[in-house]
């Protein structure tokens, strides 16, 4: 009894040892476990705002598309010459820029300003209405470097999309 009384005192004392805590190499594993995960979420979660804001600027491009055939209607087929005379208040796109609209009717054919696809041929032939995307900033055809990330209402309305995807 006295050797056991010995051997169990001895294994208290080795189990009290381990409990005391995380070792080195269980901490570095851990680390390097929390370190692998994050390197996978945080892409995944951009990726997904990203998305989520290119999809917000889609239903308000078709919102405002809308709302600029709704004024037509009752304004004997004119377009507003701006957005601004829309009777709703024109939301920011989602970084932040003003919606780009352009009255193609009174800006008359061939005018530089009217957006075009990477053939050169006119996206829309009522009016533009487009967000410069991400890095707010647009150029050229759509398929300028700067204008791939735009988020574009062609066909008159029937495609509304990433430049970049028309």
């Amino acid at each position: 009894m006295y050797a056991f009384g010995r051997l169990g005192t001895h294994m208290t004392q080795l189990s009290a040892r381990r409990e005391g805590g995380f070792g080195f190499l269980e901490l570095i594993i851990t680390l390097v476990i929390l370190a692998l995960l994050t390197a996978i979420a945080v892409p995944a979660y951009s990726g997904a705002v990203s998305r989520a804001k290119v999809a917000r600027a889609i239903g308000e491009i078709a919102a405002l598309s809308l709302e600029i055939d709704k004024f037509s209607l009752g304004n004997n087929d004119q377009f507003p010459a701006t957005l601004t005379d829309l009777p709703i208040d024109v939301p920011l796109d989602p970084w932040g820029q003003a919606y780009q609209y352009l009255n193609i009717r009174t800006a008359g054919p061939g005018k530089g300003a009217i957006r075009k696809d990477g053939k050169l041929n006119p996206l829309n032939s009522d009016f533009d209405l487009f967000s410069a995307g991400e890095d707010g900033d647009s150029a050229g055809p759509l398929s300028a470097k700067n204008s791939r990330d735009d988020v574009v209402r062609a066909n008159n309305g029937a495609f509304i999309g990433l430049a970049e995807d028309y």
